[in-house]
């Protein structure tokens, strides 16, 4: 069995790990570190917990079981990556803002059919006291390690103006160009409990009837059961710039006829299927803003009540009359846009922050904004001016840049998560299983 094989096992929900572990931690009053991370521990719990887990899965794909001590190291190993990249996310002080958090947590409760947090507490409590508090922190430390990823990784991907100019001159580039596109859109989700196996087993099954048939509604019916749901739609003619760019990325490069490969997000498995493509004359016009902004960002000397306290002073400042260039130049933690006064030039919606571009849109030109917090820390921010801007050729770029990144994106992951691991202080406390998982490693990597 290849490592790779057994990193899809902790792919499970994190309602599942969550709830399991919890009930285990009241029958283990006792426990012990199996492993030092850096400043992290591994307990014996969390060892066994993986274990059992991974065996379930295994058990339920009617899998045979590798030796109980190899599945044991492998399991150890994820921890330990898992852990190194927690690690990571403390020193580079990611934090997810509770917005996030929240709306990442409601998905997870909408799995088992509960729509609001204070039930789903409620529900998770009862089955044993602290499951609802274990679970957000699990979640928040998802998302953490994604954000991290996704920080880390894009920025060793490296595409060039000629590697954009060469796309859009290939076959594939050519047909995304002012692409019109009649998609067929499929998801597929789950109630809470259900194996991600079996989601992804019926997911497939739904691409596999999509290659063959464009009736959405009826391989949603016939695909649907109590545990699973099939939805779908014909999204008709659709111009590739009004689509998600993550999306668009997905559905330009495919032939008619063709689907996508299954796309895996919080709230379940997405396909989409391309009926035909017809050329569009359409522009892709965007509103722009003129904005300038304040940033005070929390740091080792600077707590966030402090951060809080100038930007509020700040504030106060501007309203009396003063500068908002002086200011901007005197305190803001962006020294980028600071030595301009703050200014962060045209933005487009879509390249900051979602709290910073909803407040950006909702601002009247001319008018501060209140303070306002995002994971960057405390900003103000002014709104000096409004603008349509075609924006056809930015689009058919970032476009390029979008497909050519996420080509390239799963091979750097991989090559960074090793770089992770090797750079990591791990100290096994078992020196049987400090051996044996070496071992085990070497045989995983042939």
């Amino acid at each position: 069995m290849k490592t790779k094989y057994l990193k899809q096992l902790f792919k499970t929900t994190a309602l599942a790990l969550v709830v399991s572990s919890s009930m285990q931690s009241f029958a283990a009053p006792t426990d012990e570190v199996v492993a030092i991370v850096d400043n992290s521990v591994i307990l014996k719990s969390d060892l066994d917990q993986g274990v059992t887990e991974a065996t379930h899965q295994l058990e339920a794909q009617k899998k045979g079981l590798p030796p109980q001590n190899f599945l044991q190291r492998q399991v150890l190993d994820q921890l330990i990556l898992r852990e190194a990249q927690l690690e990571m996310v403390k020193r580079y002080n990611i934090k997810i803002d509770e917005n996030t958090l929240n709306d990442a947590v409601l998905k997870v409760a909408g799995q088992s059919g509960i729509k609001s947090l204070p039930a789903f507490q409620q529900k998770l409590d009862g089955i044993a006291p602290g499951t609802y508090a274990a679970l957000r922190a699990r979640i928040s430390q998802d998302l953490a390690i994604n954000r991290l990823r996704q920080q880390q990784v894009m920025s060793r991907i490296k595409i060039s103006d000629q590697d954009v100019e060469n796309f859009l001159k290939s076959p594939q580039g050519q047909a995304m160009l002012g692409s019109q596109v009649h998609v067929i859109h499929a998801r597929i989700s789950a109630q809470q409990g259900v194996d991600p196996q079996q989601l992804a087993k019926v997911a497939q099954d739904v691409k596999q009837a999509l290659n063959e048939s464009n009736d959405i509604a009826a391989i949603g019916k016939k695909f649907s059961t109590k545990d699973v749901k099939v939805e779908g739609a014909d999204m008709g003619y659709r111009d590739l710039a009004d689509l998600p760019s993550e999306l668009a990325a997905r559905v330009s490069p495919l032939q008619q006829g063709q689907t996508t490969e299954l796309i895996n997000v919080r709230d379940g498995i997405h396909v989409l299927k391309l009926i035909e493509r017809k050329s569009s004359d359409q522009k892709a016009m965007v509103t722009q803003y003129q904005t300038r902004h304040i940033l005070i960002q929390p740091s080792e000397v600077i707590s966030p009540d402090m951060a809080k306290q100038t930007i509020d002073s700040i504030y106060n400042r501007l309203k009396s009359g003063e500068d908002f260039t002086t200011l901007a130049a005197t305190y803001s933690s962006d020294t980028g846009s600071a030595r301009d006064g703050g200014s962060l030039g045209w933005v487009t919606p879509g390249s900051m922050v979602p709290q910073f571009e909803e407040k950006m849109k909702n601002t009247p030109v001319g008018q501060i904004s209140q303070p306002f917090q995002t994971q960057y820390g405390w900003h103000i921010l002014e709104v000096t001016g409004v603008r349509e801007k075609d924006m056809t050729q930015e689009y058919q770029e970032r476009m390029a840049r979008q497909i050519l990144g996420e080509r390239q994106f799963d091979s750097e992951l991989d090559s960074w998560l090793r770089e992770v691991r090797a750079h990591a202080y791990v100290q096994i406390k078992d020196p049987e299983l400090d051996t044996k998982l070496q071992r085990a490693k070497a045989i995983a990597a042939q």
